[in-house]
């Protein structure tokens, strides 16, 4: 499989605005809230049926802001000071081959428009 498509489902809405605000573990900013949007055809009460019952959320997101494809396999790793590389999969980096990312989110509100 040379390539694959993937669809937005929704936006996310985070409260941080500059990336480097952002904490690099949730549990780091325990007060930090977002939403997503979802879109249509997603944002009807069939789509969100149940997602009440539980308590938490995967999310699969783009870094869309991670600006242009790396074939990058060493990368620095802040959490070391900036100055070691590591490999691309070794750490949290958007300079990812895909530029996918993964979130687990705790689910407080549930409506057909926004979760």
């Amino acid at each position: 499989m040379d390539s694959y498509q993937l669809n937005p489902v929704g936006i996310i809405h985070s409260c941080f605005k500059e990336k480097f605000a952002i904490p690099r573990q949730a549990s780091l900013a325990p007060a930090a809230q977002g939403y997503i949007e979802l879109l249509p055809p997603y944002n009807h009460p069939d789509a969100v049926k149940g997602l009440e019952l539980t308590s938490h959320l995967w999310l699969t997101f783009i870094f869309h802001q991670a600006g242009p494809k790396k074939d990058a396999r060493l990368v620095k790793a802040p959490r070391l000071g900036g100055n070691q590389k590591l490999g691309v999969f070794a750490t949290r980096s958007t300079h990812r081959p895909n530029h996918l990312g993964l979130s687990l989110v705790k689910l407080e509100r549930v409506t057909p428009q926004r979760l």
